[in-house]
Formats: C-alpha cells, sequence, structure tokens
C-alpha cells in the first residue's frame, strides 16, 4: 500500500478487472488514453497475466478513494518502461470513475507516485505522454512540476481528428526543490 494525502494506491487484483473493463466501454475515459476500442474481460484478464510476469517495479496499481468508512476502487495508474542504466519511468494514470474527477484525485495520485519514484526506486525521471486535448491533464502536470519537452506532432488519431503527444518530464532535483517548496 502507497498512501497519499486522499487515495491510496494497491496492487491491481484480479477482482478489479470487470471495473476496469466498465471505464475502458466508456468513450469520455478512452479519449484520454492510447485505447480506441473497447476491452473485453477475456482481454483485460490477459494484460493482467501479462501485467504480473513484469518485474515488480512496474506492476500497475489500482487507485482508492475514501468514501466514508470505506475504500471504493476509481482507477489505476503506474510507473512502466523501467531504463536502469538512466534511471527513468514513464508514469500513467486513469481515473475511470467519472464520479471522482475534478476532485485533485489525481493530483494526489500523481504526488504520491512521484514520491514513491524518487524516494523508493530513486529514479532520476519520470516522463509522460498525454494528447493534447487532455487539457484537465496537462494542468494537472504542470501544477506539480511537469515541464512540455517536446511534441509528436499528429501522433494520435482521436474522434476523426490527427492530435499532438505531449511529452511531458520531470527530474528527482527538481521535484525535490518544488516538494520544498522552492520550485
Amino acid at each position: 500500500m502507497i498512501a497519499g494525502e486522499r487515495i491510496r494506491l494497491r496492487a491491481v487484483e484480479r477482482e478489479d478487472l470487470p471495473r476496469f473493463v466498465e471505464w475502458f466501454h466508456d468513450p469520455e475515459v478512452r479519449a484520454g488514453i492510447s485505447l480506441f476500442m473497447p476491452l473485453s474481460l477475456v482481454e483485460e484478464e490477459q494484460w493482467y497475466e501479462g501485467m504480473l510476469k513484469l518485474d515488480p517495479v512496474e506492476h500497475s496499481l489500482s487507485i482508492e478513494v475514501k468514501k466514508g468508512k470505506e475504500w471504493i476502487h476509481v482507477g489505476g495508474c503506474g510507473l512502466f518502461d523501467f531504463e536502469p542504466q538512466s534511471r527513468r519511468m514513464e508514469l500513467g494514470i486513469i481515473i475511470g470513475e467519472s464520479s471522482a474527477w475534478d476532485q485533485g484525485f489525481g493530483t494526489d495520485v500523481v504526488r504520491t507516485l512521484l514520491r514513491h519514484a524518487f524516494e523508493t526506486l530513486n529514479l532520476n525521471r519520470v516522463v509522460l505522454r498525454v494528447f493534447e486535448t487532455n487539457l484537465r491533464a496537462i494542468q494537472v502536470y504542470k501544477k506539480i512540476g511537469f515541464i512540455e519537452e517536446g511534441r509528436l506532432r499528429q501522433d494520435h488519431f482521436i474522434d476523426g481528428q490527427y492530435v499532438d503527444v505531449v511529452i511531458m518530464g520531470i527530474l528527482c532535483a527538481d521535484w525535490k526543490s518544488i516538494e520544498k517548496g522552492e520550485g
């Protein structure tokens, strides 16, 4: 378990898979990720089995938020594509439960993942990719300290149009400065 301020991250369990499938059937959820077709439960189970074969540092995590006295599963996140020589990983996040949108949970998740990346995994750099149309996510990433490092022009086709993929990154030194209130 990795605790944030208002969220917690835990291992993805097989029981979580039907919720992920439900979320991936929502076009509004898929608009923010590279998935253009809904997934079946069988496909999600195949993904899960493959994920379990990865190094544990690359295992996806389920996002939970507290509602009343219980914790509710609202999405998933993780760090992947570990590059050991450069101490770099890529960050991914999805909040599939629309009732959890626009409440600051995504910000808490990303901050928690960065703390884990830099303090536990000893990474030097975390990168992410985001569609230029996902303004809400870009705003969150900039607020946390990510900077735009480049663009893959018209790299993804969504809803009948080509959109840029924005590459953003944050270094451990920058993150530490921001956490201390210096950035």
